[in-house]
């Protein structure tokens, strides 16, 4: 599993990385999970994302402009596991 953290490296797209580390901390298979912060615009338009901080799973957005609880986070890996 692919986890990708869109964000220009402000506040709340550091949050993000923080609360994904910790997702995935919490979930049985996370040897199997990587995550990648990635910071090029021309790949966040690309994938459909015009806020940051935006969180992709697999190449799926599943949020743009907030940032997911780490429980919320942790839900959506265990629902792609």
């Amino acid at each position: 599993m692919k986890i990708e953290i869109l964000g220009t490296g402000c506040k709340r797209c550091d949050q993000l990385y923080e609360n994904a580390l910790n997702a995935v901390s919490e979930v049985d298979r996370a040897l199997d999970i990587n995550i990648e912060k990635i910071g090029d615009i021309n790949y966040f338009t690309k994938m459909g994302v015009f806020m940051t901080p935006g969180l992709l799973i697999d190449g799926r957005v599943i949020s743009t402009g907030k940032v997911p609880s780490p429980n919320e986070i942790k839900k959506q890996i265990e629902e792609r596991l």
